[in-house]
């Protein structure tokens, strides 16, 4: 069996409209920090549900905002989503069908003019060429246009390295495998190269300057509100079932997972009031200054 397997979005749409309105607080406090009081044009590029697009449409005071996804099913989630919470008319939302890099010409004909932010939230590690989709979307800043990138970070950690049952570790050896997938599914994935440097090395090499990162810290503490406990037990339950056939996770492991995540098993996590929630997620941005010259195309 192939462990590479392709992401099935339209199954995630309704996770992502979760996520959305639960990561809220953080796409606001973002665009906060993104958005220029002068900016009239804002690409979301890789969507989801728009909880990004959202924040921006929020922070602008006028102007339009194009909300860019691969998949149509994912579109429709983000339509409806957005469409339940923003009527302002100062700001226009549009959403449009592209995949990046191939179709960013008809993006460029979409928005008519460059953009002053375009924002892409674990995106582009989805594109074989990650470096060409980066120095793509750079190409359609305005001069002192922004790009942020959201991408890599800390993964979530929810548990004590020993949770009495199986062996010690569990969770750490969930996001090995874990990593062993996202290899294989990027090594899968059409045009596949490696980039062996850092986002904000990507973000130099597509032409762009005053490169910087931003890191924010998510902690919830022990013990968990219910909401909470909710989310942890959801998330590992979702990663359990999406690696389970891929054959990355051991089975001594996947049989302890599966007690832990059994609502009838003494060992249940619901039961537990040592749950936490840990993570950081980075933002790497990029600026396109006046008269600055373009990305080497052979880096």
């Amino acid at each position: 069996m192939s462990t590479g397997m392709p992401v099935d979005w339209s199954s995630l749409a309704s996770q992502l409209v979760d996520a959305a309105r639960r990561d809220r607080p953080w796409y606001l406090a973002r665009a906060r920090e993104l958005v220029g009081s002068a900016d009239r044009l804002a690409v979301d590029i890789g969507c989801g549900a728009g909880g990004m697009t959202l924040a921006i449409a929020r922070t602008m005071t006028c102007g339009r905002i194009v909300a860019v996804d691969a998949s149509q099913d994912i579109l429709d989630a983000a339509r409806d989503h957005i469409s339940d919470e923003w009527s302002d008319p100062r700001v226009s939302v549009e959403l449009s069908r592209v995949d990046i890099p191939a179709g960013t010409a008809t993006l460029r004909q979409t928005l008519g003019g460059p953009a002053d932010l375009v924002w892409a939230s674990a995106a582009v590690h989805h594109v074989g060429d990650q470096q060409a989709a980066v120095t793509a979307l750079a190409g359609l800043l305005a001069p002192g246009g922004r790009l942020a990138l959201a991408e890599g970070g800390l993964p979530e950690q929810h548990l004590p390295w020993d949770v009495g049952l199986g062996e010690p570790g569990l969770e750490g050896r969930l996001h090995a495998a874990q990593d062993r997938w996202f290899a294989q599914m990027r090594a899968a994935l059409p045009d596949s190269r490696r980039m062996p440097y850092g986002w904000t090395e990507t973000l130099r090499r597509a032409g762009l300057s005053s490169v910087t990162t931003s890191s924010t810290l998510l902690e919830r503490p022990a013990p968990l509100t219910d909401a909470d406990r909710g989310v942890v037990l959801a998330n590992l339950a979702h990663r359990v079932g999406w690696l389970r056939p891929t054959g990355l996770v051991a089975t001594d492991d996947l049989d302890a997972w599966d007690r832990l995540l059994d609502p009838a098993d003494e060992h249940w996590l619901g039961l537990r009031l040592d749950l936490f929630r840990l993570s950081v997620r980075s933002v790497h941005l990029g600026v396109r200054h006046a008269g600055q010259a373009g990305a080497n195309p052979d880096l």
